[in-house]
């Protein structure tokens, strides 16, 4: 397979079907309209990130075809199909938790199952081999991680822009440790997030929505469990690499169950949604954590694949100042009452 022309390829669809969805979505009132939580002013269309499940699929089958992944990687990954179902399901019509979480803990045990056995964690002090173990730790975090990449979509262009990061990154990584097929699937994620983040750079003209969000939370964990078989990064690279949504995420969880909030429900208690209302810019939010990201982030999670014994002390090192900056921001807390 041609790999520049199929990236090339790649990006053109990505970017083509985001604006061909966005056209659908006009016409049909399907739309995103502001309530009094939301941080953009106008009705805009939702769904777009639909295109970037079905073009990175596409070119996982492709990637199949020519024999550069093989059948029970691209089966793993197959499972983001019905998770992105559901999320475009819950877009259009606000499906209930109860019907929601089940599909994904299917599409989780699915992807667990035909990746077969997981490597062990090692977490400095002891280790994690127990094979049981490990697969419901990996159910739970696939479950986890399409839920806190939904969280994080919030203001125009974060989420996309944060997965080409990741993506980069770990293409990166992957090809200095001479991983192909990581690679390959790597480039392909990030190609067709380029071409959705096109349309939803600020200010945006079209949204992820839950089909998008949900599902790159679903391949970016099965990235994640792929490279961690592959012996090419660790579960504390991941860790590092989406660090920002991992704190921002988790603090507002925590201090929303502790307040005793339904933490399923919608909100903006979100630290970067408080830093977005406070400096009055999603761009200049999205592109801080690009920064924060590649001077500080994407170091430490290079340190954790050359130095891998040491991963977990340097992830605690990188995510401990953005824990402390995400509770100096308010996260979990709503904005009038902040301080108190």
């Amino acid at each position: 397979m041609a790999v520049p022309a199929a990236l090339t390829g790649l990006f053109i669809a990505s970017f083509l079907l985001t604006g061909a969805i966005r056209r659908f979505a006009l016409r049909g009132g399907i739309l995103d309209v502001p309530v009094s939580r939301s941080l953009h002013e106008q009705a805009t269309p939702v769904g777009g990130g639909i295109a970037i499940a079905l073009v990175f699929l596409a070119f996982a089958w492709l990637c199949r075809l020519a024999g550069s992944i093989p059948l029970h990687e691209l089966m793993a990954l197959t499972g983001g199909a019905l998770v992105a179902l559901v999320g475009l399901a819950d877009d259009l019509w606000k499906l209930p938790l109860a019907w929601r979480l089940p599909a994904q803990f299917a599409a989780a045990v699915w992807a667990v199952w035909w990746l077969g056995n997981l490597p062990p964690i090692d977490f400095y002090f002891f280790a994690v081999s127990n094979f049981f173990i490990l697969d419901v730790l990996a159910v739970l975090a696939l479950v986890w991680l399409l839920n806190l990449y939904n969280f994080m979509d919030g203001i125009d262009g974060l989420a996309a822009a944060q997965l080409v990061f990741v993506n980069l990154l770990g293409f990166v990584i992957a090809v200095s440790a001479d991983d192909a097929a990581l690679g390959l699937l790597n480039a392909g994620l990030g190609t067709a997030a380029l071409g959705f983040l096109v349309w939803n750079w600020p200010p945006a003209r079209i949204f992820m929505g839950d089909a998008g969000s949900n599902f790159i939370g679903f391949a970016l964990g099965v990235l994640a469990l792929l490279s961690m078989q592959h012996d090419s990064m660790t579960v504390w690279t991941w860790l590092l690499l989406l660090g920002v949504f991992v704190t921002d995420a988790t603090v507002t969880l925590i201090r929303r169950v502790a307040r005793g909030e339904k933490w399923f429900e919608g909100h903006c208690c979100h630290a970067y949604q408080h830093a977005a209302k406070r400096c009055g810019s999603h761009r200049r939010v999205t592109l801080v954590i690009l920064a924060m990201n590649c001077c500080w982030l994407a170091p430490l999670a290079w340190w954790t694949v050359i130095q891998p014994q040491w991963g977990m002390p340097l992830a605690l090192a990188g995510l401990a100042p953005l824990v402390a900056g995400s509770l100096w921001m308010g996260a979990g807390v709503p904005a009038g009452e902040q301080g108190r």
